[in-house]
């Protein structure tokens, strides 16, 4: 048996879609031992800031080097079934549709087969004024590598 890596993982790309493994700990859970619903908000982040790192566009760099700063402007999510304690989970990330100053991104929570939890969100680049920030020519490359080739409006794709 090979010695566990010393390093946090960033997770993967696969099929056009960053996957993000997890474990559910006992400080995530709730008084039954199930997930605290909370809880989800902060695991899709955590998706969402490695699938960024990963692409090499790592949230303090992209403040400090051009003063960018990401926002969830809408969150919409769906919670379907529980995870539990010591639950190994993969969080899915893709982008559905870049904007000039915006994108839209799906998320799901997995265990195994089983489709956990749904999440639709708007999120804005923002300058430090508080004002909407184009997206950089390579911020947006570089989540084309987790978006689909058409951009389809629909709400119901999935991922």
């Amino acid at each position: 048996m090979s010695a566990p890596s010393p390093l946090p993982t960033s997770g993967h790309i696969e099929g056009g879609r960053h996957i993000l493994p997890l474990r559910v700990y006992y400080e995530d859970t709730d008084a039954v031992g199930i997930v605290y619903y909370a809880n989800w908000l902060r695991f899709l982040e955590r998706g969402r800031t490695e699938m960024l790192r990963l692409l090499g566009q790592e949230h303090s760099a992209l403040r400090a080097e051009r003063d960018i700063n990401w926002i969830v402007r809408r969150c919409a999510i769906d919670y379907l079934k529980p995870a539990r304690l010591d639950d190994a989970i993969e969080i899915i990330t893709c982008c559905r549709e870049l904007r000039g100053a915006s994108l839209d991104m799906v998320q799901e929570a997995r265990h195994g087969a089983e489709l956990l939890v749904r999440a639709d969100l708007v999120i804005a680049c923002m300058a430090p004024n508080g004002r909407p920030a184009r997206l950089p020519i390579e911020i947006r490359q570089a989540l084309q590598t987790v978006a689909p080739s058409a951009s389809p409006r629909s709400r119901h794709i999935r991922i």
